[in-house]
């Protein structure tokens, strides 16, 4: 009877399977997370179901395996950027990475009154918000506008930076256009000056390499589930420079992880799987984006019968992002309309519930029209081409 059972329901999981590849669109939305590659998932199951033990429990070898792995994800993690073992912080993601670099070196400026901070308009919320937190406990903020294009000009940043400024913060890729920032051209000229410099990194890890190897890039943040790992880890990379890392002070307190900056039981088979992606971003970087520039020249093509209105400049931009407008069509019929073929969104996946404009488009100087037109595609290496004249269809039906 028992035996009867199982096989019943693995019929039904059988049958489900089977309905989802037909039923389900074609995911376009990696920006916002992206799926699971299969080799990170086996490590992920093998922590999560096998080598199960707490990394702090040095009394067996459950804990020593589990302990065994957060260092070889270190090493993983590390190797991306050329840092150190030594270098990396584990966390929940970029969000919390971000707010620990920010926050975190908020008391050390204080102390030496140091008080200004120089960021971009076109960052994350994750990096906005801690700003404007610290905004409300007297620190000032400069925040450079970008050139239309969508990047930040490397001279507006420097001639932002004053002799108290504490911190530089500018992201690597912005997760709305895709657009590169220079952030190893800012490293370079701000190397005789005292100030921190930040990265939040979530789009760009392991997608784009050389910039996150500046020696001067003083802290990286880092989401595994940009990076075809799960949701739920993330690290804080924290160089050197001289002998010393920026002093930060922890957000929270107990336990001593992580070398007291950010206490708990760490999720192994969550940082094991992140070690594996980054060491596959590695491995297969240049395969993976060839993938990428395929599948964007695949969808510019079909595109173009729509005449969109590019907000992404290929020559500045990650091959796995394009955002356009079409004029006279706003974003969320567009969506509604392509639901059961793809799923796209029109912006960060952070902000879509409160269906505010896209903050870094109006930035960039592009007028209401074209930013309430806007949407987002983005892809990987693991997406499928989905069926463009369905595509094109069904936005033709909204004219």
């Amino acid at each position: 009877m028992a035996e009867g059972l199982s096989t019943s329901r693995q019929t039904c999981v059988c049958k489900r399977a089977e309905i989802l590849a037909v039923d389900h669109p074609v995911y376009l939305d990696c920006n916002a997370t992206t799926p699971i590659d299969p080799a990170v998932r086996d490590v992920v199951l093998r922590y999560m179901i096998e080598d199960f033990g707490n990394a702090g429990s040095r009394t067996h070898e459950y804990g020593n395996r589990a302990n065994s792995a957060v260092q070889k994800a270190r090493e993983q993690v590390a190797r991306v950027v050329d840092a150190q073992r030594e270098d990396v912080v584990f966390t929940s993601g970029a969000t919390e990475s971000n707010n620990l670099a920010i926050l975190g070196l908020a008391p050390f400026g204080e102390r030496e009154g140091r008080r200004h901070i120089v960021s971009t308009q076109i960052e994350h919320k994750a990096v906005l918000e801690p700003l404007e937190a610290l905004v409300r406990r007297g620190f000032k903020v400069t925040l450079v506008p970008p050139t239309p294009g969508g990047w930040v000009e490397p001279d507006a940043v420097l001639d932002a930076v004053r002799p108290d400024t504490l911190l530089v913060s500018i992201m690597h890729v912005n997760n709305e256009t895709g657009v590169i920032q220079p952030i190893s051209e800012i490293a370079d000229r701000l190397d005789a000056h005292p100030a921190f410099m930040h990265t939040d990194a979530a789009q760009g890890f392991g997608k784009e390499l050389e910039q996150l190897r500046h020696p001067r890039l003083d802290m990286i943040s880092i989401s595994a589930h940009k990076l075809y790992a799960p949701k739920g880890v993330g690290t804080l990379i924290l160089r050197r420079r001289g002998f010393k890392r920026a002093p930060l002070e922890p957000l929270m307190y107990g336990g001593g992880q992580e070398r007291g900056l950010r206490p708990g039981t760490l999720p192994v088979h969550l940082v094991a799987g992140l070690g594996a992606a980054a060491d596959l971003a590695l491995a297969h970087h240049a395969k993976w984006r060839s993938a990428c520039e395929r599948f964007r020249a695949s969808l510019l093509a079909a595109l173009e019968q729509l005449q969109p209105q590019l907000n992404t400049p290929f020559e500045r931009s990650l091959p796995n992002t394009l955002n356009f407008s079409l004029p006279g069509l706003d974003s969320e019929a567009v969506m509604l309309a392509l639901k059961s073929v793809v799923s796209i969104s029109n912006g960060s996946a952070c902000t879509s519930s409160t269906y505010a404009p896209s903050h870094v488009l109006s930035a960039m100087g592009h007028s209401e029209e074209r930013v309430a037109g806007a949407l987002r595609c983005s892809w990987c290496h693991l997406s499928q081409q989905p069926h463009w004249p369905s595509v094109i269809a069904a936005v033709r039906s909204l004219a």
